[in-house]
C-alpha cells in the first residue's frame, strides 16, 4: 500500500512540552476531519547516534528545548493537498496557534511532503 506523509520536526522550550500537548492533540483531530488517516507527533528522548547528525543539530536546539518530531498520513498526495488547503482556512487553527501559550514557532519547523519509497508493516 502506498501512502503520502507530511514530516515535520522543530525545537519547543522543554519546559512547555505540557502546554503544547493539548495544541497537538486539537490539531491532530483538524487534520483527521479533513482528511488526515492519522497523525502522529513524538517528543526527542535519544537523539544522537554516533557518526550521524542529530536532529538537535539540525534545528539549532538549545540545552532547554526538545525536538517534536511527527507526520500526517494520508491517502495520496491528492488527499493531503486538499486537506492542508481545508486546515489552512480553518478558523480553529489560527485560534490555536495565537491563543495557545505552547511555545510553538512555526519559523524553526522543517517541514516536507514524502511520497512512499518502501512500507513494511506487520
Amino acid at each position: 500500500m502506498s501512502f503520502y506523509i507530511d514530516g515535520f520536526a522543530f525545537p519547543i522550550a522543554s519546559d512547555c512540552i505540557e502546554n503544547y500537548k493539548p495544541l497537538a492533540e486539537a490539531v491532530a483531530e483538524i487534520w483527521k476531519e479533513h482528511g488526515a488517516l492519522a497523525y502522529y507527533e513524538y517528543s526527542g528522548d535519544d537523539m544522537t547516534l554516533e557518526g550521524t547528525r542529530s536532529f538537535v543539530d539540525l534545528l539549532s536546539a538549545s540545552e532547554n528545548e526538545t525536538i517534536v518530531f511527527g507526520w500526517v498520513v494520508f491517502e495520496s498526495r491528492e488527499a493531503r493537498d486538499k486537506a492542508n488547503a481545508k486546515v489552512s482556512v480553518d478558523p480553529r487553527m489560527e485560534k490555536l496557534i495565537t491563543s495557545a501559550d505552547s511555545g510553538f514557532d512555526a519559523e524553526r519547523m522543517a517541514y516536507g511532503g514524502f511520497k512512499t519509497l518502501i512500507h513494511k508493516a506487520n
